[in-house]
């Protein structure tokens, strides 16, 4: 298992408006659980990109003021519109203590079905395992070389020393799909055509609506424009002008 170091910085005040001051910051609330006591810190948002954005597991080396600790990545929360990291989770690792964590599949070789026109599916990309911490692996090897049209491969067929899985046996992580028929690619040609029809046909309804509006507007523009020339030869004796803006 590979281990990425993260320093983090003890925090005892807690609430949104603290933690929106920290992320203006740079900084990110994380909590670590799992052991005695709860650890509540922060830690500069650049140090996640090697734990988070990766296609491997990786173990934390979590070093928070002057005391040390073994962990996992078990949450992150992000920001629904800009992707922004909100809130990290971290959970405490012991030596002789065995956990369920996610383990990313990884897919190797070439399919001999794949070379005969057969589609790659891969419907699970992790999965949960319960192992120590040391037997954690930075990825689970699956071999596409034997697998022909029709062939998959499921959690119950996987035989890996010291891991156990918490999927069901019957859970596909991937498979090898037949070539399609001429009636699907027709179908799918046929609604492809038919999207592109409706999308053809919502733009020039509104670039016609955009055109009629803009041409209402430039006539109420000018009869405003009159209007105000009138008013203004009218008015012997003036006014304030006021100003559009706030």
């Amino acid at each position: 298992m590979k281990t990425i170091e993260i320093t983090g910085v003890p925090r005892e005040e807690r609430g949104k408006k603290y933690a929106k001051r920290l992320r203006r910051e740079g900084m990110v609330p994380c909590i670590l659980y799992g052991g005695k006591e709860q650890t509540h810190f922060s830690s500069d948002n650049r140090s996640f990109k090697g734990l988070i954005f990766t296609p491997d597991f990786h173990g934390v080396s979590l070093t928070v003021g002057d005391k040390k600790f073994d962990a996992v990545l078990r949450e992150v929360q992000y920001h629904p519109v800009t992707d922004e990291i909100l809130h990290v989770d971290f959970m405490e690792l012991f030596e002789d203590k065995k956990v369920a964590v996610r383990i990313p599949v990884k897919l190797v070789g070439q399919s001999a079905g794949v070379g005969e026109g057969g589609q790659l599916i891969q419907k699970a990309r992790k999965l949960v395992v319960k192992a120590l911490p040391k037997d954690f692996p930075d990825y689970i090897e699956i071999k596409l070389d034997d697998l022909m049209i029709g062939d998959s491969v499921q959690v119950g067929d996987l035989n890996i020393s010291d891991l156990e899985f918490l999927d069901a046996d019957n859970v596909v992580i991937v498979r090898i799909k037949a070539p399609k028929s001429m009636e699907e690619l027709e179908a799918e040609i046929a609604a492809d055509l038919a999207d592109r029809v409706e999308t053809t046909g919502e733009a020039e309804g509104a670039a016609e609506g955009e055109a009629e509006g803009a041409e209402g507007e430039g006539e109420g523009e000018t009869e405003g424009e009159d209007g105000e020339k009138k008013d203004g030869e009218g008015d012997e004796s003036g006014g304030d002008k006021k100003d559009g803006g706030e």
